[in-house]
């Protein structure tokens, strides 16, 4: 296949490709030229890769790293693979995407729950009890509409007790279901972290050993022509 300047071919795929949209095969990394091996291709690393190719390999071998060291992949596990292939950020704000979820029987129990376990609504009951008691002891006397032993003040409050438990309890059981998908989306973030990181070092050893090479390789010339300049020297 006949190529221009602007253009190549891939190795793995036998298309012709935009340069833009190629690799060359000496910057791919040695644990991705093992990979791409194994399938049965024939390597070159003076030939291109297109990325598409690459990219493939690439989530092929992150998958592999995940299912020896995970066993079978999870969703949430699959998710983080997903996000490495594509490049998008895993990171989100759970508060904000759980909150647009909330219905408003669950947004009320929130709020009941965050105000009945505070000062205030202590300090505001206390005062009630406070006052219903000196109303139908000392004001009303002998005409108090509850007097001593106060059953019905009793019957109020084992009445707010009802029902103040099972808001509290719902508001509880959302905020045990946020921290369960705070911790997973926690576990995927460094789960990716690790993963990248893995990658990152093996670009690094990869380019650490094609900077030795070439080293190796200019300190060869720079001997062969050393050698050439004691030889004309001699002469």
């Amino acid at each position: 296949m006949k190529t221009n300047k602007h253009s190549g071919v891939c190795q793995i795929c036998r298309k012709e490709k935009k340069l833009n949209e190629l690799m060359p095969g000496i910057s791919v990394q040695d644990s991705i030229v093992d990979l791409i091996i194994s399938k049965g291709y024939q390597w070159e690393p003076e030939r291109f890769i297109c990325t598409d190719d690459l990219n493939n390999f690439r989530s092929e071998f992150v998958h592999n790293i995940l299912s020896e060291e995970k066993g079978t992949l999870s969703d949430f596990e699959k998710e983080v693979l997903d996000s490495i292939i594509d490049r998008d950020i895993l990171s989100r704000d759970i508060d904000a995407s759980y909150a647009t979820k909330a219905t408003w029987g669950e947004r009320l129990s929130d709020k009941i729950a965050k105000f009945g376990g505070s000062w205030p609504f202590i300090m505001i009951f206390l005062g009630f009890i406070v006052i219903w008691m000196a109303i139908n002891t000392m004001i009303l006397a002998t005409r108090g509409f509850d007097p001593f032993p106060y059953i019905l003040l009793n019957l109020v409050l084992s009445c707010v007790a009802a029902i103040q438990a099972p808001v509290i309890m719902m508001s509880q059981n959302r905020q045990e279901n946020k921290d369960r998908i705070r911790s997973m989306h926690d576990y995927q973030v460094n789960l990716k972290a690790e993963v990248e990181i893995r990658r990152l070092h093996d670009k690094m050893d990869h380019l650490l050993k094609q900077q030795g090479m070439r080293m190796l390789e200019i300190q060869e010339i720079q001997l062969e022509m050393m050698e050439e300049i004691s030889k004309n020297i001699k002469k």
